[in-house]
């Protein structure tokens, strides 16, 4: 499969050809790179892709992502209606 079409952040649809392209030009940290693509940026904050986005950056520019800035986790967010928060029915 071409890294063109191998998707790695299936939220934000960032391909592993835009994380190597982005990586090699810029040389940047695990975190710079979310930033720069929005790779683990989507609904599942990163859940999916966050250990792939590290792979990268360790093959492209040699380091290791120490996370002293952390990516974090993001729960999903779903939208409630008042009423489910105990708003009054109309």
């Amino acid at each position: 499969m071409d890294a063109h079409q191998l998707i790695v952040c299936r939220c934000e649809e960032v391909s592993l050809a835009e994380l190597i392209e982005t990586a090699e030009a810029y040389q940047c940290s695990a975190r710079e790179l979310k930033l720069r693509t929005r790779a683990g940026m989507g609904c599942c904050g990163g859940r999916t892709c966050r250990v792939l986005v590290d792979q990268v950056i360790e093959k492209v520019t040699g380091q290791t992502p120490s996370h002293t800035v952390p990516l974090g986790y993001q729960p999903p967010v779903r939208p409630l209606s008042f009423q489910l928060m105990g708003g009054r029915n109309k």
